[in-house]
Parts: structure tokens; C-alpha cells; sequence
């Protein structure tokens, strides 16, 4: 990709792939920290880590990498400014994920979840805590469609790049861990589109 890059002038862009990759690469290491020493956080502490180590925030600085003349700097300036649309689709993507993954974590060794931090610091149930965040995550979808309708300084398909992320997230983590267990749900999605592709 360096190379691609290169030929066409655009060499910059790896700097902010990289950029992303060591922001969550150095949240996943404070993430292992938590997990050592046993540490449950507050919500909002978790959160602020959690948000990183959900992989969103890099799975969307690495998927402009490649669009051409589209991506400029002023667009990796607002990408990692986390505007209150990507915020929200980190926000969204991380609770989906440890709503549905908390239980398979917490038995092979995982750091608390959102759900737990939840529990632990509210003092409610699981099913208190889960409604509270299914909240949270139908807020950061309306904040992520205020923002398709009223970003303009960013050019769509950039846009529409965060929307796709957070769709993916939406169908990775709706009813099941279709990222940790893919022979679901997400197996199925697969074999519709690649092995049972629509006829026209």
C-alpha cells in the first residue's frame, strides 16, 4: 500500500493508518493493565478506553487509505479531531459489542465490560444495565444521522465510510458475537453475497 501510495503522491495518508494503529495497540496494552490487576472502572473510565479498543476508530483512519484524491489531510484532521459522528459510531459499536459478548468474555478471562461497569457501579442487573446502554446505542445512531445530514465540510463518500463501519457493527453485533463466533448469523450474510450472489 506504501508503494501505491507513493506513486501517486499520497505517502502521507500511512502516517495516520500508523497513527491509528499505535492509538489502539497502546489502549489495548492499558486494557491488559485493567485485566492483570483486576480492576473493574467506572463506566466513564471504561468507556474512554473502550471506545479505542472496540477497533473502530482505526478500521475507519485505515479505510480511507486508498480513495484517492478524495482523502485529503484537512479529512484525516477531522477523522481524528472524533467528531461527534464518529464518536458516535465508536460509541454505538462498542456497546453493541459488549452487550452481546460480555458473558463468552468474562468466562475465558476478558476485562470487565461496559455491562459489567454498568452493573457494578449502578448496582442493577444485567437486564437494567443492558436496556440503559440499548439506549445509548439508539442516541448514537440518531447522532450519526444528524450527522450525514448536516456534515458538509467532509466530502459524502467519507461519510458514508463512517455510516458503512457502523452498519457492519450493527450486523456483526445485533443479536449475537458474530465477530468471536462467525458461523451464525455472519456466515450466513456471507454465503448471500458471495456464494449466492442476487441474479439479475
Amino acid at each position: 500500500m506504501e508503494d501505491k501510495l507513493a506513486n501517486e503522491g499520497n505517502l502521507y495518508v500511512i502516517h495516520y493508518a500508523r497513527e491509528s494503529m499505535k492509538i489502539q495497540v497502546r489502549a489495548y496494552f492499558r486494557e491488559a493493565r485493567w485485566f492483570h490487576q483486576k480492576y473493574t472502572p467506572t463506566l466513564d473510565e471504561y468507556m474512554s478506553l473502550a471506545l479505542v479498543t472496540s477497533g473502530y476508530f482505526m478500521l475507519a483512519a485505515t479505510s480511507f487509505l486508498g480513495m484517492g484524491e478524495i482523502v485529503t489531510k484537512d479529512s484525516f484532521e477531522w477523522l481524528f479531531s472524533k467528531p461527534k459522528i464518529v464518536k458516535a459510531s465508536m460509541l454505538a459499536a462498542r456497546l453493541m459489542d459488549d452487550m452481546v459478548s460480555h458473558k463468552f468474555e468474562q468466562k475465558r478471562g476478558h476485562v470487565a465490560s461496559a455491562v459489567e461497569c454498568y452493573m457494578n457501579e449502578y448496582g442493577v442487573t444485567e437486564e437494567e444495565a443492558k436496556v440503559s446502554l440499548t439506549k445509548q446505542v439508539d442516541n448514537a445512531w440518531k447522532d450519526i444521522n444528524e450527522g450525514l445530514l448536516n456534515i458538509t465540510a467532509i466530502p459524502k463518500p467519507l461519510l458514508l465510510r463512517i455510516l458503512y463501519l457502523s452498519r457492519v457493527c450493527e450486523v456483526v453485533y445485533k443479536n449475537e458475537d458474530g465477530y468471536t463466533h462467525p458461523g451464525g448469523v455472519i456466515k450466513g450474510c456471507v454465503a448471500s453475497v458471495l456464494i449466492k450472489p442476487v441474479t439479475y
